[in-house]
């Protein structure tokens, strides 16, 4: 005797799997691509979770982070004395 279940109604609340849609545009897709050559992965997601990852390390790495200090200073610098918009 099996348990009958209604459609769209979750039976059960524990989430196994965190996923999520990403949508490329033309130039997204070519990049992935020449991505995937350099990192030798066949597969969109693994090469995606892999550039997370490498990307994830070179943001918080020392060298990026004293860039990204410098430019945000530089940020707050021209905000301070009223430069808003700078091309």
């Amino acid at each position: 005797m099996s348990l009958e279940q209604k459609p769209f109604i979750r039976y059960n609340e524990e989430k196994k799997v965190d996923s999520f849609t990403v949508r490329l545009n033309k130039e997204e897709r070519e990049q992935l691509e020449k991505d995937k050559i350099i990192l030798e992965q066949k597969k969109d997601s693994t090469a995606i979770k892999q550039l997370a990852r490498i990307g994830s390390i070179v943001i918080h790495g020392s060298q990026t982070s004293q860039v990204l200090e410098v430019v945000f200073k530089n940020k707050r610098k021209n905000k301070r004395i009223g430069i808003y918009d700078f091309e």
